[in-house]
């Protein structure tokens, strides 16, 4: 009986085509927006958690303070009140990993005549596991580079793309080759693993990483011996952080000798907190954008009930001899929702190809990332399969409970 009442749903619908792609086009409309959309968010929150990955898991950052000067606030991270002694205490505390303090500048790199203008850093061999940060090939300095001073350097993929052209697969092009700091000549012992944009948007690639004795006694020098600009620290694990956070305010205060109620000369910055605040942004926005694109699926099951009550009323006349001959009410309203359902399903597939074509032309000629996944053409799909019951029951029983007389009557 189900089989019969499908075939007949089916001849009902072939008899009006241009009836039935009209009904269908809401739906198709409405499934390609909700997969496009769906697949945009999906793509930026895989952009978010990669920039997470690599700016580094449980990454701490401790800059100095933002100093008075006549009246006037100056920008945080200008004040020199963070030292080396500092970083050392701060490396005792048990839950901190990794603790590295740093220098850095703007310098020219040279190499032939090819150079670059980048960001250098003058730090400690705990730098890469304080940042999380993996090399592609060579090694990090090494303790004995920094209490010597060594003129080595650990170069960045975007710094070393620049001076030296394409990386070999075994950087054998790069490694061990002699560049330009400043006129002076560095040995590069290393290239850091490609990392990305941050979250600020700067290419966390673009940086050239010296021993910090070589970048004070060298490079930047110091007006002030003894202090750093920056202390890039990581915590044990995620659930540590918090509390890594407040050892580190509460040695920082306590070396500083401030007072209680004294505001802090220093500022203690979590990346990662900052980052997942980002993915959370963007997964809200990931909602609405599917949101406002099941509107249209709306709209389109809205169509598709008009559509069906206009087919009841000329179907009138067909309705009661069905009824007269034997069919049952169950039987003429699943015979109008079927007809819905196939309409909506069809509609569906069809909107979910285009969904997916679309977001495979925004992938490769606008380059954006985007992301579409089985759970989300499901998702489409099945909301267009929910609304074809919803929309289609109202005409199927409005058809249902005709009356055979009545409707035999309809010219």
């Amino acid at each position: 009986m189900l089989w019969s009442l499908m075939l007949e749903s089916l001849r009902a619908l072939r008899a009006n085509p241009l009836r039935t792609w009209l009904s269908m086009l809401g739906m198709i409309i409405g499934v390609a927006a909700v997969v496009l959309m769906l697949s945009i968010g999906e793509g930026a929150r895989l952009r978010v958690e990669q920039t997470i990955a690599s700016q580094g898991s449980n990454a701490l950052i401790i800059i100095p303070g933002a100093p008075n000067m006549s009246g006037m606030r100056m920008a945080a991270g200008t004040a020199p009140t963070l030292t080396f002694a500092d970083a050392d205490a701060l490396a005792k505390l048990e839950l901190l990993d990794a603790v590295a303090p740093g220098l850095y500048s703007g310098a020219q790199l040279q190499f032939g005549a090819q150079n670059w203008s980048s960001s250098v850093w003058g730090t400690t061999p705990e730098f890469a596991d304080a940042r999380g940060w993996q090399l592609a090939a060579g090694q990090m300095l090494s303790t004995a580079d920094v209490r010597t001073a060594a003129q080595k350097v650990v170069l960045g993929a975007t710094v070393a793309t620049n001076l030296f052209g394409e990386i070999a697969p075994d950087a054998s092009n790069v490694i061990g080759q002699t560049v330009r700091i400043k006129g002076n000549p560095y040995t590069v012992i290393g290239l850091f693993h490609r990392k990305g944009q941050s979250m600020e948007g700067r290419d966390q690639d673009d940086i050239a990483v010296v021993p910090i004795t070589t970048a004070q006694r060298k490079l930047f020098g110091n007006p002030f011996p003894g202090t750093v600009r920056i202390i890039v620290a990581r915590s044990r694990d995620e659930k540590s952080t918090p509390q890594a956070m407040k050892q580190i305010n509460d040695l920082l205060r306590q070396r500083h000798r401030l007072n209680e109620g004294q505001e802090n000369d220093f500022t203690v910055r979590d990346l990662t907190a900052q980052a997942e605040a980002a993915a959370e942004a963007t997964r809200i926005m990931s909602m609405l954008l599917g949101a406002i694109a099941s509107i249209s699926l709306l709209v389109g099951g809205i169509g598709i009930m008009n559509i069906m009550l206009v087919a009841v009323t000329e179907r009138t006349r067909e309705i009661g001899v069905r009824m007269a001959i034997g069919a049952r009410q169950r039987d003429i309203l699943t015979q109008f929702l079927i007809e819905a359902i196939v309409v909506c399903m069809s509609g569906g597939l069809l909107g979910a190809l285009i969904g997916i074509g679309l977001a495979a032309a925004l992938a490769q000629f606008a380059g954006m990332t985007v992301v579409v996944s089985m759970l989300t053409v499901s998702i489409a799909f099945g909301f267009a399969a929910a609304i074809g019951v919803f929309f289609g029951y109202y005409p199927a029983r409005k058809a249902a409970q005709l009356q055979p007389v009545e409707a035999l009557r309809t010219a």
